[in-house]
């Protein structure tokens, strides 16, 4: 596994983690604290951020299996997706700031990850695979 990948797996990790505490939090804590209308974005937030999230981990299952060039890019594009659009709603619930355009900027960087996934699967040699090596 590539140093890089190494990077990847632990901020899939927090991401995952950090989806709970905030999915928890605002079925639990933030009734509150918060409108019914701002614990729904962070429900929508939580809820991009876990589909991604899983989508990222098998970006991340594949690339060690089978690395293709671009790959990488579709995890950068919905990194920055997560902490544009996710990270826009939870501040705006959480702390009151209104971020504006950069939730659907946030939304149209997910968009682009998936586009690029599309092109990266079209251009994959799936027919070549690595020898099998049973003794590890």
């Amino acid at each position: 596994m590539q140093r890089t990948d190494k990077v990847w797996w632990l901020g899939v990790a927090f991401s995952g983690a950090l989806m709970v505490l905030l999915g928890a939090y605002a079925a639990h804590g933030l009734e509150t604290r918060a409108s019914a209308e701002l614990i729904s974005a962070v429900e929508t937030g939580v809820r991009y951020q876990a589909w991604h999230t899983l989508a990222m981990l098998a970006v991340l299952v594949w690339r060690s299996s089978c690395p293709v060039a671009g790959q990488h890019w579709v995890l950068v594009l919905w990194s920055l997706g997560i902490a544009c659009f996710s990270g826009s709603l939870y501040l705006m619930a959480l702390a009151g700031l209104n971020l504006g355009i950069v939730t659907p900027i946030g939304g149209l960087l997910l968009v682009a990850g998936w586009l690029v996934l599309g092109g990266v699967a079209i251009g994959a040699d799936f027919s070549a695979r690595p020898p099998h090596n049973p003794g590890g």
